[in-house]
């Protein structure tokens, strides 16, 4: 069955648009299955973000706008599709944006924003806790210089701030071989 909707592909590779997304939906199932596909895909990767942490709503923002086909969706779109009011959009998106996980973006002649995940996301979220090391570095410093390096709590403080001090040296490095495996991988 997988080989006759490759070729299917194939043979309709010359069409665009509309015509296009029939035929994904149509190889994937219905909409109602696609849908469903959708949500438990959110709900998943959202629960797995809330045990790394982040709250649930953001979360499931998130996971809504990695999972959609442009990346964008407005307020009111998001909660449709997460049941949800327009309150706890308005909460999830402004965590977000602080967090730089997502962008906001105005319609073309309107006041209604638009809300994005971009593509390199994790690159840029990680790429933007430089300085936030910094000065969690910074302030470490300054609790092992009160406490001493002799005490319990300087030894552990002390600990904490050589491990952001290794992350950050090693952060630059990973993000440039990230650079080139996803040229590599991605064609980007």
């Amino acid at each position: 069955m997988g080989e006759r909707r490759r070729e299917e592909g194939r043979a309709g590779d010359h069409d665009h648009g509309a015509g296009e997304a029939t035929r994904a939906r149509e190889a994937h199932g219905s909409a109602e299955e696609d849908e469903a596909a959708v949500s438990q895909f959110v709900e998943r990767f959202a629960a797995q973000l809330v045990e790394a942490g982040m709250t649930r709503m953001p979360a499931r923002v998130f996971a809504a706008l990695l999972s959609s086909e442009r990346g964008v969706l407005s307020s009111a779109e998001l909660g449709e599709q997460l049941k949800v009011s327009p309150a706890a959009v308005s909460g999830a998106i402004r965590y977000l944006a602080q967090v730089n996980m997502v962008t906001r973006e105005r319609e073309p002649g309107s006041r209604r924003e638009r809300y994005r995940v971009q593509g390199n996301q994790w690159y840029q979220t990680l790429t933007n806790r430089d300085s936030m090391l910094r000065r969690w570095q910074s302030t470490l410093r300054e609790g092992v210089d009160h406490f001493g390096i002799d005490t319990p709590q300087g030894q552990r403080i002390n600990e904490t701030m050589e491990f952001f001090i290794f992350l950050e040296s090693e952060l630059g490095s990973l993000m440039d071989r990230w650079t080139e495996h996803r040229a590599e991988q991605l064609g980007r």
